[in-house]
């Protein structure tokens, strides 16, 4: 019996040690993939008119920095369509200047109105997706705390370069505000999923920067999909899977998000992510949470038994020490890598991030043992608050109830004179004079449902 389990403890331990190399190695991939699609960033050509949607709500830090960003695009044919749920959203005076700003830029803003039936921002973007311009090639689309860089809609949309390639994306680096436990635990969580993206990635699209051809966003009926669900790119990932299409990941679309988290925001935000894997990736989330309490398990019960060994003076601590030590190194390997790539993707940034990087390479047990605690959270329940909004889902991930205060945003003047309807103009509008009333047309609620 003490045979077999030691032949068990040896076999997981083995299995632990070999997961731990295989994500180094991923890491390794991914940064040489990286390395070499950056270099070639300036060789990207525009492939035609773009439609860019950022849906936004509320003032959050960096947003008009964010949104200058959107406007300030090295590409030739694109226009511009920000999205709110209401015009007393604190985020269109911050629209309706850059709009100003930037006449060059085909801009335009939509009001969305209260989501009834599914996510409030996918209620937005089925909105913003009512109505297509003809002329529109391709549909991009990025969220309001990504930062991006002059050359993101060039070489997103160049991206998409082969018969079976249906999308490209790219993701978020975390940019702490300031360096607290709490930021860089989110920061480290977030570069752990960020690496596996790479040149023969899974069909994994991130809502916040990516781009898709018109023709197959209508063929693929993503509208459709999106009806009822809280979320939106793990539905596309979905819908791309089972047509048997890739999503092509490009480095250069990486985009830098602040953040500045408690750790009841961090916890919060942590589940958030595995628990919309949880039902709309139901195999991913599987695959994370049975590797999550693999890594976990051998390296603390490692630790655990080369203490017990050694208090005992035991002539067998060596091996659980050397197996621990040899988890640790490996993540601290694994962790450099990744703080190199911080460098690598945002090379005005490195003095700033100089913190989070040192606590990659020497935190490992402390960002795997965070990392289980959010996947056990997310294993339980039904419910979550997202923008300030409760959503209650089905087990098929559509939405069964949706409860939100009363007033979402403070009583007071409207921050736009008009709407604007897709098609329309906004380059020439001004803000209201305080105190001013102005007729709101808003989009429909229930426009999202006619796909």
């Amino acid at each position: 019996m003490e045979a077999l389990a030691y032949a068990a403890y040896l076999l997981v331990s083995l299995l632990g040690l070999l997961q731990a190399i295989l994500v180094g190695v991923q890491t390794w991939e991914h940064r040489r993939f990286a390395r070499r699609r950056l270099a070639g960033l300036h060789g990207a050509v525009p492939r035609g008119r773009v439609l860019v949607i950022v849906p936004c709500c509320g003032a959050e830090p960096g947003l008009e920095e964010n949104l200058r960003t959107v406007l300030a695009q090295d590409y030739p044919d694109y226009a511009v369509r920000f999205v709110v749920e209401s015009s007393r959203d604190p985020a269109c005076g911050v629209i309706w200047r850059l709009i100003r700003q930037h006449p060059q830029v085909d801009a335009e803003v939509v009001v969305a109105g209260r989501a009834t039936t599914q996510g409030q921002k996918v209620h937005n973007l089925l909105s913003a997706t009512a109505q297509l311009p003809p002329d529109i090639e391709y549909l991009a689309f990025a969220d309001s705390d990504a930062r991006l860089r002059p050359q993101w809609l060039r070489a997103l949309v160049g991206g998409i370069d082969g018969a079976d390639v249906v999308a490209a994306t790219g993701y978020r680096w975390f940019v702490p505000a300031c360096n607290s436990l709490a930021n860089f635990l989110v920061y480290s969580l977030n570069s752990c999923v960020a690496v596996f993206l790479g040149k023969n990635s899974p069909t994994v699209v991130w809502g916040g920067s990516w781009a898709i051809r018109r023709r197959h966003f209508e063929w693929l009926g993503l509208r459709r999909a999106w009806q009822g669900m809280l979320d939106e790119d793990l539905v596309a990932g979905g819908v791309f899977r089972r047509a048997g299409l890739r999503v092509a990941f490009e480095p250069a679309c990486m985009v830098a998000t602040p953040v500045d988290h408690g750790f009841k925001a961090m916890l919060a935000f942590a589940r958030r992510q595995y628990f919309l894997t949880r039902f709309y990736s139901r195999l991913a989330w599987h695959v994370i949470a049975l590797s999550t309490v693999l890594a976990n398990a051998v390296f603390w019960a490692n630790v655990a038994a080369a203490s017990i060994g050694f208090w005992q003076r035991a002539g067998w601590a060596w091996l659980p020490a050397s197996l621990a030590a040899a988890l640790y190194g490996i993540g601290a390997a694994t962790g450099y890598l990744r703080s190199d790539l911080a460098g690598l993707y945002f090379p005005e940034l490195r003095h700033r991030l100089r913190g989070a990087r040192w606590f990659e390479v020497l935190a490992g047990p402390l960002i795997i043992l965070a990392n289980l605690v959010v996947v056990g959270a997310s294993a339980i329940g039904r419910e979550i608050r997202w923008r300030g909004i409760a959503y209650r889902l089905h087990p098929d991930g559509r939405i069964a109830a949706i409860r939100r205060a009363e007033d979402a945003w403070p009583r007071g003047p409207h921050w736009s004179p008009r709407e604007i309807l897709p098609g329309s103009s906004a380059n020439n509008a001004t803000e209201p004079a305080a105190g001013a009333e102005w007729r709101e047309a808003v989009l429909p609620h229930d426009l999202g449902a006619k796909a």
